[in-house]
């Protein structure tokens, strides 16, 4: 028993930490790039779980890890083609518009999955593992962080690399312009439609991703609801982190923790009740707001439509 728990449970704990929290780095990612820019995008649930079927789908008729994942992010822009022509080229209020995505978001995916796979139990597998030489070879830390699916370290360079975009780029200081002064912006000779429209789709990619990281290597799977709320998690992770990737990833894996601490005491011999472990990493994330709420900073226009000229 105790061998268990030193090394392969913590193994096994590892690997679930960080499968529970991709899927939320990815989102909540994407969700900075929109917020940055202006753009509260309340519809990241329902973008999710399109991302999440169309990522399934298409692994399972193709058989390629890769393309599910290209699908989800396609199907991220795709629901997001709501938010960025009401929202950001009509200035249609961002919260009912963001509302009724995820609304027809959890509609369409729960009736096609109940249409087309319900009837059959549909498991995905495992992608192939990518064994970073050296590195994998570490007791418990080695396989359960550096044994990961390339797709895990593809997706994490891709939220660096946006993290990097944001704070060391021009094209960052114009997201954050149309985020923080969009007047400011436009008087520039920027243009505010343009940004807030890249900053959309690029929400989309990496909230597809992120609903298609979850169905394709978190459950292996897709099940109706599937993402049980971490759209909205993700909106409170992107609020508290302020614009950095660096605390994007540290709340995230608080996340992936308590998702993960649940089962694990069951695993060592504690009696939890299973509404305690579903309860928990929401209970973690409200502690988290509270504790962090006073630091927790939005852009000054966020959720506001802007039109050209204007002061």
């Amino acid at each position: 028993m105790s061998d268990l728990v030193s090394a392969t449970f913590v193994t096994v704990f590892i690997v679930t930490v960080l499968a529970q929290a991709m899927p939320l780095i990815l989102a909540s990612a994407g969700e900075t790039v929109g917020e940055q820019a202006g753009v509260l995008n309340l519809g990241i649930e329902g973008v999710m779980l399109i991302g999440a079927y169309s990522g399934f789908v298409a692994t399972l008729v193709t058989g390629s890890f890769w393309l599910g994942m290209l699908a989800g992010a396609v199907g991220g822009v795709v629901a997001n083609l709501a938010m960025l022509i009401l929202n950001v080229w009509l200035g249609l209020n961002q919260i009912v518009i963001g509302l009724a995505v995820t609304l027809v978001g959890e509609g369409l995916t729960s009736v096609l999955y109940l249409q087309n796979y319900a009837k059959t139990t549909t498991g995905l597998g495992k992608p192939p593992a990518f064994a970073i030489p050296g590195l994998s070879e570490i007791p418990v830390i080695g396989p359960a962080v550096f044994q990961q699916s390339a797709i895990f370290w593809i997706m994490l360079l891709l939220v660096i690399a946006v993290g990097f975009l944001l704070t060391r780029t021009n094209w960052g200081l114009s997201t954050r312009a149309a985020g923080q002064k969009p007047s400011s912006l436009d008087a520039a000779g920027g243009s505010v439609m343009k940004t807030r429209s890249q900053a959309v789709i690029l929400n989309g990619v990496f909230v597809g991703l992120g609903g298609a990281y979850l169905a394709i290597l978190t459950t292996s799977t897709f099940t109706p609801m599937i993402t049980n709320g971490l759209g909205f998690i993700a909106i409170v992770i992107t609020m508290l982190s302020r614009g950095r990737m660096s605390l994007v990833i540290l709340t995230s894996m608080i996340y992936g923790l308590a998702v993960a601490i649940g089962p694990a005491l069951q695993v060592i011999g504690f009696n939890v009740p299973a509404d305690f472990i579903k309860m928990l990493p929401f209970v973690v994330v409200m502690i988290t707001l509270i504790v962090f709420a006073r630091s927790s900073v939005v852009p000054p226009a966020l959720g506001a439509a802007y039109m050209r000229g204007a002061r």
